[in-house]
C-alpha cells in the first residue's frame, strides 16, 4: 500500500498518481504536454515531480501534478530534495507564464514559493477485510437492507474492459449533463483501458438492455480507486448505485487490494455522508499552489457566475455535451 508518510522529517511518498500509467493515460487522453522533474544522485532517482500543462481556449494556462486525478505533487525521499523540485517547478511556471502551478499532495511541503493551499476536501479510504463475507458483516443494518432491496428491480452487473465503453460513457455524460459538469472525452477512459492494462476494468449496472449506472475501477499497489462513477437519476428509486458499489468493493477485495479510496469529497457533504456510509474514513488532501495570476477559486465549481454556466449546461441535450464537453474541461485543471 501507498497511502503517504505523516513524518516532517519523512520522505514525501509516492503516491498512484506517480505513476507512469497515470502520467502517461492523462496526457495522452486529454493530449496535454507533459514535463518530468527529476533529481538524481549518481544513477539513483532521488525525487521526481511529474506536470502536466493544462491548456485551453477559455481558461488559460496551468501546470498542474496531476490533472483529474486526486494525488500527484512532489516524490522525493527527503525534504530537501522535495524544495529543490518545488523550486524547478516554479521556475518552470514562469517560464511557460501559466496563472498557477498546482500539486496535489498529501503531505504538505513546506517552501517560501508556495503562497496558497487547499485543505478543503478529504480522501475517504476504506480498509478491506479479507472477504465479501466479513464485508457485508462490516455495514450497518440500514445499508444492508437498501442493498438487499436492489434485487426487486431486476439489475445485472457485469465487469469488463474495452467492450463496455461505449455503454459507460453513454451513463457518464448523461450524468455529468445532469450535474451541469462538462464531460470528458472518450478518448480518456480509452486511453487509461490501454495503459492499465489488466489492472483496469469497467463496471456497468443495466436494467434490462438499458446501461443505468457505471464505475471505473483501477487496481494497482494494494489499492483499488474509482477515478470515475455515474449513475442516471432517473433509476434512483432501483438503488443501481448501492448495488454497483458493493460489487466493486468485493471485486476490489477478490483483486486482493487491502485499500478501496472512494476519492475525495468535502467534509459533511451529501458525497461524504455516501462513502462514510460504507466504512470510509477520512485523509488529509492538501493541495498546494504557485499563485502567479488570479485565484485558484475562480475556477471552483461554487465561484460567482459559475452556477449560472451550470443551469444553462443542464438543459443542453446530451449528444450536444459530448461534443462541446471535451474541448472545455480538457482546459480545467
Amino acid at each position: 500500500m501507498e497511502l503517504g508518510i505523516t513524518s516532517e522529517t519523512a520522505a514525501l511518498p509516492r503516491l498512484n498518481g506517480h505513476r507512469a500509467a497515470w502520467v502517461e493515460s492523462v496526457s495522452k487522453g486529454l493530449g496535454h504536454q507533459v514535463f518530468f522533474l527529476r533529481a538524481c544522485s549518481g544513477d539513483e532517482t532521488t525525487g521526481l515531480l511529474p506536470l502536466v500543462l493544462v491548456t485551453g481556449p477559455i481558461f488559460g494556462r496551468f501546470l498542474v501534478s496531476l490533472p483529474y486525478l486526486n494525488t500527484g505533487g512532489v516524490w522525493a525521499q527527503d525534504r530537501e530534495v522535495a524544495g529543490q523540485l518545488v523550486d524547478s517547478a516554479c521556475d518552470l511556471a514562469d517560464q511557460l507564464d501559466v496563472k498557477y502551478l498546482e500539486l496535489r499532495h498529501e503531505c504538505p511541503v513546506d517552501h517560501p514559493r508556495l503562497n496558497y493551499q487547499r485543505t478543503d476536501k478529504v480522501h475517504m479510504r476504506l480498509e478491506l477485510p479479507e472477504s465479501a463475507e466479513a464485508l457485508m458483516k462490516s455495514f450497518k443494518s440500514k445499508l444492508r437492507s437498501q442493498i438487499k432491496k436492489t434485487g426487486e428491480y431486476g439489475l445485472a452487473v457485469r465487469f469488463g474492459g474495452a467492450e463496455l465503453l461505449d455503454d459507460f460513457y453513454t451513463v457518464f455524460a448523461h450524468n455529468m449533463r445532469d450535474l451541469g459538469t462538462p464531460v470528458f472525452s472518450r478518448t480518456l477512459f480509452s486511453s487509461i483501458l490501454q495503459q492499465f492494462k489488466s489492472d483496469a476494468e469497467l463496471c456497468l449496472v443495466r436494467k434490462g438492455t438499458r446501461p443505468i449506472a457505471c464505475g471505473l475501477l483501477v487496481h494497482v499497489g494494494g489499492v483499488t480507486e474509482v477515478p470515475s462513477a455515474s449513475s442516471l437519476r432517473e433509476f434512483n428509486r432501483t438503488g443501481a448505485n448501492m448495488l454497483m458499489y458493493v460489487n466493486l468493493l468485493e471485486r476490489a477485495i477478490q483483486r486482493g487490494s487491502q485499500i478501496f479510496d472512494f476519492g475525495r469529497s468535502s467534509e459533511e457533504s451529501g458525497t461524504y455522508k455516501f462513502k462514510a456510509q460504507w466504512g470510509a474514513q477520512p485523509y488529509p488532501a492538501v493541495w498546494q499552489y504557485y499563485v502567479r495570476k488570479g485565484s485558484p477559486d475562480e475556477m471552483r465549481p461554487d465561484a460567482s457566475g459559475k452556477q449560472r454556466m451550470v443551469k444553462v449546461w443542464q438543459r443542453l441535450p446530451v449528444w450536444l455535451t459530448k461534443i462541446m464537453g471535451p474541448p472545455i474541461v480538457r482546459g480545467i485543471p
